[in-house]
């Protein structure tokens, strides 16, 4: 047979106020994480918040997600348009451009490379992938067309 342990009337209070404390707590533990943000709304109005550098780098960790590893783009949910072997990257400017402002369906990522970083990745898919654009941008080419943009956009 079974014989309960006898609880002193001290060890029933203690035992009521943990429990009182575990079942205040539980809320607190059970109430959603705050939403995840990559960086600031103040920081997103500032160049360069993915810290990557390098073209190769900086196409996996910002491109390839959309334009895929081999560059030949894909069609399912969305369509991304392959920048293997595409006639579009003879001119170093219109990546540069697409980079900058988006567009068809593209993110805009002005905000979000630097002028150095937009100029390694636009030379990175220019000269690989089938592609063999020679010419090489500049930062400062970047930074030219940046400053082109938002002027023009002022008008």
């Amino acid at each position: 047979m079974y014989i309960f342990p006898l609880i002193t009337k001290c060890d029933f209070i203690v035992r009521c106020a943990l429990f009182a404390i575990v079942l205040t707590a539980a809320p607190a533990v059970a109430e959603e994480p705050p939403q995840f943000t990559p960086f600031s709304p103040a920081s997103a109005s500032k160049p360069g918040p993915f810290i990557h550098s390098g073209g190769a780098t900086l196409y996996r960790a910002v491109c390839q997600g959309c334009h895929m590893p081999d560059a030949r783009g894909a069609k399912g949910a969305g369509e991304y348009p392959a920048l293997a072997a595409n006639p579009k990257l003879t001119s170093a400017a219109f990546p540069i451009a697409r980079v900058l402002n988006g567009g068809l369906g593209m993110p805009r990522f002005a905000d979000m490379l630097s002028d150095a970083q937009i100029s390694e990745v636009v030379n990175y898919v220019r000269t690989n992938f089938g592609n063999h654009y020679a010419d090489r941008s500049t930062a400062d080419d970047v930074e030219r067309m940046r400053t082109a943009m938002k002027s023009g956009g002022d008008k």
